[in-house]
């Protein structure tokens, strides 16, 4: 299991967000590359980068930010945020990003989902945004009453084979990781996923790998790392010794 340290970008700064919410939003580095520089310095294999204003516009905005983080770094990048159309996933692909991490669209637009799968294969990470097991879409704004297990199965029969899975009331919150919804994800999917919201401590790791599901392959940790609470060593070093 690998952990994917967090690189949200929001007025071209790294940031974090409470619950998704523009409006809670702590700035850490005025400056992304400094922050990944730091995770990567401290034993991150690869990143995940949110562009926040991109998500907000409907478009990529800082995709300048990851073709730096990408170029001076040399780990895998995944990018997610505004990448609704083809032009937008070849131009991150296209700045050097591993994979990319498609949310609202490929929910909305099938034909959209088929097109980028069909082109780029295992590069394709669908995020499910999850409140009260039930999925958010448009930048967490908009709520659904579709079960995240039912978009996982629609998902998986169209070809999808990674997934982000992200629990809205933890993100930012550092109040505990989200092991029934993360149980569930991976009782449905046939591919892989990765996990995100509330991590706040080594034990946050240790529960989720305490769940023994194979395909669940990464934890994406944010806010406990910029405040301290976790060392990107440490916590990497746990997750190769509880995988095994």
């Amino acid at each position: 299991m690998i952990l994917l340290p967090a690189i949200d970008i929001l007025d071209g700064k790294a940031v974090r967000l409470a619950r998704g919410e523009f409006s809670q939003q702590t700035v850490y580095d005025a400056d992304p590359l400094d922050a990944a520089r730091r995770w990567v310095d401290g034993g991150a294999r690869a990143l995940h980068v949110v562009d926040l204003d991109g998500a907000r516009a409907g478009e990529p905005v800082n995709l300048a930010q990851v073709e730096r983080i990408a170029s001076a770094l040399g780990v895998p990048v995944q990018i997610g945020g505004g990448l609704r159309t083809p032009a937008a996933v070849a131009a991150a692909l296209g700045v050097g990003a591993t994979r990319v991490v498609l949310g609202t669209a490929a929910l909305r637009d099938v034909d959209f989902l088929d097109e980028m799968v069909s082109s780029h294969g295992e590069k394709v990470v669908v995020s499910l945004d999850a409140r009260g097991g039930k999925l958010a879409t448009a930048g967490w704004t908009e709520q659904t009453e579709i079960p995240v297990e039912q978009a996982v199965q629609r998902l998986s029969q169209r070809g999808v084979r990674r997934f982000v899975y992200s629990s809205i009331e933890r993100d930012g919150m550092l109040a505990g990781p989200d092991l029934e919804g993360a149980r569930q994800v991976a009782e449905a999917t046939r591919g892989t996923f990765v996990y995100s919201g509330g991590i706040s401590s080594l034990a946050d790791l240790e529960a989720l790998v305490a769940l023994r599901q194979v395909n669940l392959t990464g934890v994406i940790v944010g806010k406990a790392l910029f405040e301290g609470r976790i060392e990107v060593g440490e916590a990497q070093s746990l997750l190769d010794q509880r995988s095994h």
